[in-house]
C-alpha cells in the first residue's frame, strides 16, 4: 500500500510543479501577447482606413458589429471602420472593414480565425477581400452566395464555403449597419 501512496505523492508533486511553471509562463508572456494582439488590430485599422483619420473606438455590440471607428477627412465624417465577428468552419472570424458613409465596402481584413489551412485560411491572403470592395449598394449588394460572384471569384472562395459565408454575412451586416446611421 505504501508503494502506491509514494507513487501518488510523486505524481502529485510533478503535477504541482508543472502547474506552477505553466502559471509562471502565462504570467510572463501575457503582456507580450496582449501587445502583439493590440498591434495586429492597430495595423489592420490602418490598412483599411484608406488614408483617412481614424476616430476613437465606440462599442456597438449589434449583431455582427462589435465596435466602430469614425473615419474623417478634412474634419468631416466620411466613413466608418467596423469590428465584425462571425463564424466560419473553424470557429469565430474577426474582421475589420471600412465603409463609406453610404455603406459601400472600401476595404476589409481578416485579423483572427481558426480556419483550415489551404481552404478557409485563403481568406487571409492578399486580394481575397477584394471580392467585397465596392459592394453594398442596391445595384451591387455584398455577395452572400457564390451565385453572386463571377467565375474567378468563385474559384477564389472554392473549398471554403463556410468561411466565405461567415465573412460575407458579417460584411453585409456591416453595410446595413452603416446605412442605418
Amino acid at each position: 500500500m505504501s508503494r502506491y501512496l509514494k507513487t501518488a505523492l510523486v505524481l502529485a508533486a510533478i503535477c504541482a510543479v508543472a502547474a506552477l511553471v505553466l502559471a509562471l509562463m502565462n504570467m510572463l508572456t501575457k503582456p507580450y501577447i496582449e501587445a502583439y494582439e493590440a498591434n495586429k488590430v492597430t495595423s489592420a485599422l490602418e490598412q483599411v482606413s484608406c488614408g483617412m483619420a481614424i476616430g476613437e473606438r465606440e462599442e456597438v455590440n449589434s449583431g455582427y458589429v462589435q465596435y466602430m471607428h469614425k473615419l474623417t477627412s478634412s474634419g468631416k465624417t466620411t466613413g466608418y471602420i467596423l469590428g465584425l465577428v462571425s463564424n466560419g468552419y473553424g470557429g469565430q472570424l474577426t474582421i475589420v472593414a471600412s465603409y463609406d458613409a453610404n455603406g459601400v465596402v472600401m476595404a476589409a481584413k481578416l485579423i483572427a480565425d481558426s480556419e483550415t489551412p489551404g481552404l478557409g485560411k485563403k481568406a487571409e491572403n492578399d486580394g481575397y477581400m477584394d471580392i467585397f470592395v465596392g459592394t453594398g449598394t442596391a445595384d451591387r449588394p455584398v455577395p452572400t452566395k457564390k451565385g453572386m460572384l463571377n467565375d474567378l471569384d468563385v474559384a477564389t472562395v472554392s473549398g471554403a464555403s463556410m468561411t466565405f459565408t461567415g465573412i460575407s454575412k458579417a460584411l453585409s451586416s456591416g453595410s446595413d449597419f452603416v446605412k442605418s446611421l
